[in-house]
């Protein structure tokens, strides 16, 4: 495992003009574009080179390997603003990032200086493997199982079967980090794999047909005799469960940044539509329902906004080695918060919108099709409450 290193703060000009440059690539890069690929279900992995070369392929991920070193509190700053351009690319772009994290703080020297340059400038992509058909919120019991075996010349290797489900990215990722069980029942049995893009006995099954994030791809990983050398274990075997669930902390407040991102852009719109809108002689801005709401829409995202710079911060300081007991849990509140409140208010603009937030060209459906899956993935809010009240009750 590498050394976590503390990571310096920005200045307030330097994130200004890093905010600047995400925002001007959202509204230029990937806003025009959002509504064709949406309906197309289209990868625009080009787009995403051109976001590799921003930095954005490895936002937290050090920079010795092309890495932009920067902090989680700036990281879900710079993902709220990708997500005003389209929530279901920014959302890819955070699973990436975290597995461009995993390699760059559990791998090897070696696989660091295999896979940081082709990740960091997205040249190449990343997946995160561990759901199963039958293991979705249970982590812990998978079943993708890696069977210690030497090869001819004497050498370990291990044996990957099994299927992994949901799995973003795949079919286009360049490496997939594979959590599969080595030992014994349960989370000490799990050890985290990189696993190449045209391994033999790695294929994928068919796009799975969503109801949002249709940008990006959505299939499963079946892993048949896939024949690894022990070299690709990430972190050290039995560790992968631990390294699952740190990744994860960190993939809980992207998201949430993705949604508050995606929804600010559906409250912005709402904005703008009750001003122009007349019915029964005013504009919908008139009436005191429509002000009300707006105004609730508004507070719930400034709420979730700061519960995820909160757990941004804590988790920062978690990862410079201060001693931060609740930094999980307050990635899974803020998941938890953020994520919902993301929904309702995406959901409260379509409602705003009447009839023509039901329409495809005014862009409000999608981003309410695109965060319903937010409340779902990376832990469902209903597993964060199991974290937060195991957590509360443990005292």
């Amino acid at each position: 495992m590498s050394t976590p290193t503390i990571t310096p703060e920005l200045t307030t000009d330097e994130r200004s003009a890093i905010l600047d440059a995400v925002r001007e690539f959202a509204q230029t890069e990937l806003e025009p574009h959002a509504l064709e690929w949406d309906a197309a279900s289209h990868f625009p992995r080009e787009t995403l080179r051109r976001a590799g070369e921003l930095g954005l392929g490895g936002v937290y991920v050090r920079d010795d390997l092309g890495g932009s070193g920067l902090s989680r509190s700036d990281a879900v700053a710079i993902f709220e603003q990708l997500a005003q351009g389209d929530p279901a690319i920014a959302a890819y772009i955070t699973i990436h990032n975290m597995v461009a994290w995993m390699i760059d703080t559990y791998g090897t020297e070696p696989q660091r200086q295999e896979w940081l340059p082709l990740l960091t400038s997205m040249e190449g992509f990343g997946s995160y493997c561990l759901t199963e058909p039958g293991a979705g919120s249970d982590a812990a019991a998978i079943t993708t199982s890696a069977i210690r075996i030497s090869d001819e010349h004497g050498d370990d290797e291990f044996v990957l079967t099994g299927v992994k489900q949901f799995i973003s990215g795949a079919g286009e990722a360049s490496v997939y980090i594979v959590m599969a069980r080595t030992g014994e029942p349960g989370a000490r049995g799990i050890t985290a794999f990189l696993v190449p893009d045209g391994t033999p006995g790695l294929s994928f099954g068919a796009p799975e047909h969503k109801m949002g994030w249709n940008a990006q791809p959505t299939r499963q990983v079946i892993l048949d005799e896939v024949r690894v050398p022990a070299s690709s274990i990430l972190g050290g075997e039995g560790q992968g469960f631990k390294i699952a669930m740190a990744a994860l902390d960190g993939g809980r407040i992207n998201i949430a940044a993705c949604s508050l991102g995606g929804a600010q852009w559906a409250l912005d719109r709402a904005v703008r539509y009750v001003q122009e809108r007349f019915t029964f002689g005013e504009p919908l801005a008139e009436k005191q329902s429509v002000v009300f709401t707006l105004a609730d829409m508004a507070t719930e995202l400034r709420a979730a906004r700061a519960m995820v710079r909160d757990a941004a911060t804590a988790l920062d300081a978690k990862i410079a080695g201060s001693d931060v007991d609740d930094a999980a849990v307050q990635c899974a509140m803020a998941k938890r918060f953020a994520t919902d409140a993301g929904f309702r208010v995406a959901n409260e603009a379509l409602q705003l919108h009447g009839g023509y937030g039901y329409l495809h060209e005014y862009g409000i459906e999608k981003v309410v099709r695109d965060l319903r899956v937010h409340q779902i993935l990376e832990g469902t809010n209903e597993i964060m409450r199991v974290i937060i009240g195991r957590q509360l009750l443990a005292g």
